[in-house]
């Protein structure tokens, strides 16, 4: 099931919410090691981490003066993200401006 956690679009009709086939199926998985390589070779530093679902690149998030995983996702057209923190499970896609929570493989978890 899809919670809606941060998407901002306003809603075309009032009875069919938005919609992100991107996000469906996903679940809490196994995280990349690792930082921001980018920020890291450039001797800055990052908010929080995120992680691309299709290739693991971690980059830095919005509120990072960089901002490397947005711009991972659109230069490779990866759009889907999940937070590299610990304690959250969540994705985000940039393409439809719409996150999730995650929920775990198994239901007894």
């Amino acid at each position: 099931m899809i919670r809606r956690l941060f998407g901002r679009k306003a809603r075309a009709k009032a009875d069919k919410p938005p919609k992100c086939d991107d996000l469906l199926g996903m679940t809490i998985g196994p995280r990349p090691e690792g930082g921001c390589q980018q920020c890291l070779d450039a001797g800055d530093t990052w908010v929080h981490l995120r992680f691309c679902v299709t290739c693991n690149t971690i980059g830095c998030c919005e509120d990072s003066k960089n901002k490397h995983a947005s711009k991972h996702a659109v230069s490779s057209g990866h759009p889907v993200v999940r937070t590299r923190e610990p304690g959250e499970d969540w994705a985000w896609c940039y393409e439809h401006n719409m996150g999730m929570n995650l929920m775990p493989d198994d239901p007894r978890a």
